[in-house]
């Protein structure tokens, strides 16, 4: 094995941001909650642009259920923990990586230490971990932390950020005080108000948000890493134009379109009650 130097592996990445620059991502700490379908994406994507330092936040095991789309996902992770095998992946791009490690997954006690140093959170929780994403969420922007969410659906990416001081996650997905299946929905359009990927669901009964079900593909998560990280890229770097809440981008590959949303109040936008009622519908039949 070759000595490891920092400048020369990340060198390729000059041009598109200065040297300066990137000594300045090898100082920053992102903090990513789920190494999953596409948290490990998202870190593999993050080291190789030079980011120094995570805290990584997973309790879960690979199992064969995760080779269509999973970064780390082998006959070899088999049954080990995604923390352990993604964090052994990072380290062989980047053996000087500062990582703090939560076997445990995220809590409702270790939010704190979770986000500590962090300048960035980018969220990769499962889809339907609505309780804990709101703590995280909240705890972030109280300590003027922003949020980047990318959700994969379909063969698409649907990308919201948060910043401290703006219109809140609460504010917008208009979480409180529904069923848990309500705040689903909610959370879904709120994340994807063009629903691009609606229209070539090819066997609709893969989705069961009841039962936490959902088809996906790797095109999406790899999509995901890529429009999330050149985000965390424009908020450590402090250049480029955000798509902030209640302003929402959503890109389809199938679709070939990308659409740029614009939802005031969020899911109280007269479009958004629309849309959320024919939801419903859709899932009652």
């Amino acid at each position: 094995m070759g000595d490891f130097d920092y400048e020369t592996a990340f060198d390729r990445n000059i041009g598109w941001v200065t040297r300066e620059e990137l000594a300045l991502l090898r100082g920053k700490r992102v903090a990513i909650a789920g190494l999953g379908g596409v948290g490990g994406s998202h870190l593999l994507t993050l080291t190789r642009l030079g980011i120094g330092a995570f805290n990584l936040a997973e309790l879960d095991t690979f199992e064969l259920a995760n080779f269509n789309r999973q970064a780390g996902a082998t006959l070899r992770s088999v049954g080990r923990p995604k923390l352990d095998v993604l964090a052994e992946l990072a380290l062989d791009v980047n053996p000087e990586l500062q990582l703090r490690r939560f076997p445990q997954g995220l809590t409702a006690e270790n939010v704190p230490e979770f986000l500590a140093g962090a300048d960035v959170y980018l969220d990769a929780l499962d889809f339907f971990a609505i309780d804990i994403r709101r703590r995280v969420f909240s705890a972030a922007l109280a300590k003027g932390i922003p949020v980047v969410t990318a959700a994969p659906l379909g063969m698409g990416v649907a990308l919201l950020t948060f910043l401290p001081g703006h219109m809140t996650p609460d504010e917008y997905f208009g979480w409180a005080d529904v069923p848990e299946h309500e705040q689903l929905l909610r959370f879904l359009l709120g994340l994807s108000p063009a629903m691009l990927q609606v229209g070539y669901l090819a066997d609709p009964s893969a989705v069961d948000l009841a039962r936490h079900r959902g088809p996906s593909t790797p095109m999406a998560c790899d999509l995901c890493a890529g429009v999330a990280a050149t985000h965390v890229l424009k908020l450590l770097l402090g250049r480029g134009e955000l798509v902030a809440a209640p302003r929402g981008l959503h890109f389809d590959a199938y679709r070939n379109r990308m659409v740029q949303t614009w939802r005031p109040w969020g899911n109280r936008n007269p479009i958004q009650r629309v849309a959320l009622a024919i939801a419903r519908r859709r899932l009652a039949r």
